[in-house]
């Protein structure tokens, strides 16, 4: 069954990491697309990217089918271990902004 697009969710979480840990981050955001990918079958789509030019600065841009999927995400164990446990605190400034698809 398709998403009602009226429901789906885009996050846009800004990210800036702690000068020298760039590689670990990266490699833990790479750890949290793989496990997200394989168990969250309300996530969409789920990319993260690098600033070729600052490389400390990364975005998550992520969809979920709807607020319960978002909610899923968030309670998910490999979200609370990946990204809370072990990301979040190797970031200096965290910005998460979601949206709503125009149509």
């Amino acid at each position: 069954m398709s998403p009602t697009p009226s429901a789906i969710i885009a996050v846009a979480a800004e990210w800036r990491a702690q000068a020298g840990q760039e590689e670990t981050v990266r490699q833990l955001m790479l750890q949290a697309t793989a496990a997200v990918r394989q168990h969250e079958p309300g996530n969409l789509l789920y990319l993260g990217h690098q600033d070729p030019a600052d490389p400390t600065h990364f975005l998550f841009y992520e969809q979920y089918a709807d607020q319960q999927a978002l909610e899923a995400h968030r309670d998910s164990t490999h979200y609370q271990d990946i990204v809370v446990k072990q990301l979040v605190p190797l970031l200096t400034d965290r910005t998460v902004t979601f949206y709503q698809l125009l149509g």
